[in-house]
């Protein structure tokens, strides 16, 4: 999962883990667990308990994913890329399963239930964003339908050359900082017409900080003296209490790390992996400001912003928020983990 090498759509293994496991809400399949039996009617009280059974174990589903699988569904599906060989990419992090498709493709396809969707919504809405956004982002060209026993849609996409951003080489980069601000600026101001519609689908619906209280808490209490108890409990209940976003809503990339930036040359060339896309209070994205960044850069990141003081205090909320959650899961195996995440939770108590 820590590794630093090419991944397609741009995605390079490394700091996945930032909002896992409870990046996401479980999302159907897309298709029914339970029929109606002809009338026209909605299902009958026994028939909707046996459809959350169903969606139960469709939860626990990790289909086996092969060469040979995904030779097929392409084969089958896309015979236009039929030649092209496939390369399996190793670690991929937990989300997907990756194959390099030729020299200019990848197939992703959902490991388990809470990655579904991503290929959907990314087909609808990166190709929209793309001419808008001052960075490169991966442009799907098709999506997969299930098929060989393989239960869910996956996606195709362009793929993207780069080596994962590091905080050694980009920390201080002021120049990096202004960049990924003006990334943030430009997404925030892509307004189609049918915002107002999108703003109230399931899948785009902002994320509220509140929503962490429990676990956030109770994180705090498990990590003991690891890191400064009484600040943390103060920084998060500041940004619990900080007023809330209100301005119209923006669109925010939703999962904005070190592992989701690609560089060429050491300067920034692609934002990937946008399953988390929505609209509403952009604070979230803040938290790429402590992952990354040092106090000089961040101070130029937030200046050529613009971001006021509580966004900023809730963006330390969301960046406390997600590095003690992956801090608990994953900190005692990976040493990795527990390096850049002591780093963002250590940043975002400096602010």
């Amino acid at each position: 999962m820590d590794g630093h090498r090419h991944r397609p759509c741009g995605q390079v293994v490394t700091v996945w883990w930032l909002c896992w496991p409870v990046k996401r809400e479980i999302r159907s399949t897309g298709e029914p667990a339970v029929h109606c039996d002809g009338s026209g009617y909605p299902p009958t009280e026994r028939a909707a308990q046996e459809l959350l059974l169903v969606t139960a174990r469709t939860a626990q589903v990790r289909p086996a994913i092969n060469t040979a699988l995904v030779r097929d569904l392409v084969d089958a599906q896309f015979p236009q890329w039929a030649a092209l060989p496939l390369e399996l990419l190793e670690p991929a992090g937990s989300g997907h399963v990756i194959y390099r498709l030729g020299e200019s493709l990848s197939v992703r396809l959902p490991r388990h239930s809470g990655a579904v969707g991503q290929a959907e919504k990314e087909f609808e809405w990166l190709p929209r964003l793309a001419p808008q956004l001052p960075l490169a982002i991966p442009i799907p060209v098709g999506v997969g339908e299930p098929g060989f026993g393989y239960p869910w849609r996956w996606a195709v996409s362009r793929w993207l050359e780069g080596e994962v951003a590091t905080v050694e080489a980009l920390a201080d980069s002021s120049a990096a900082a202004v960049e990924l601000a003006k990334f943030l600026t430009a997404l925030q101001q892509f307004a189609p017409e049918d915002i107002p519609a999108a703003a109230a689908r399931d899948e785009l619906t902002a994320r509220v900080l509140a929503s962490r209280d429990h676990a956030t808490r109770a994180a705090i209490a498990e990590v003991g003296g690891a890191f400064d108890t009484t600040a943390m409990t103060e920084l998060w209940n500041t940004a619990l209490s900080a007023p809330g976003w209100d301005r119209p809503p923006v669109w925010y990339h939703g999962d904005l790390h070190t592992g989701n930036l690609l560089t060429v040359d050491g300067r920034i060339s692609a934002i990937i992996d946008f399953g988390e896309l929505g609209i509403g209070d952009p604070a979230c994205d803040l938290t790429i400001a402590f992952t990354l960044m040092s106090a000089a850069s961040r101070t130029a990141f937030r200046t050529a912003l613009g971001v006021d003081d509580a966004t900023w205090t809730r963006g330390r909320g969301w960046a406390l928020a997600t590095g003690l959650n992956a801090y608990i899961h994953y900190a005692a195996v990976h040493p990795r983990v527990a390096a850049q995440t002591t780093r963002q939770i250590t940043e975002a108590l400096i602010g």
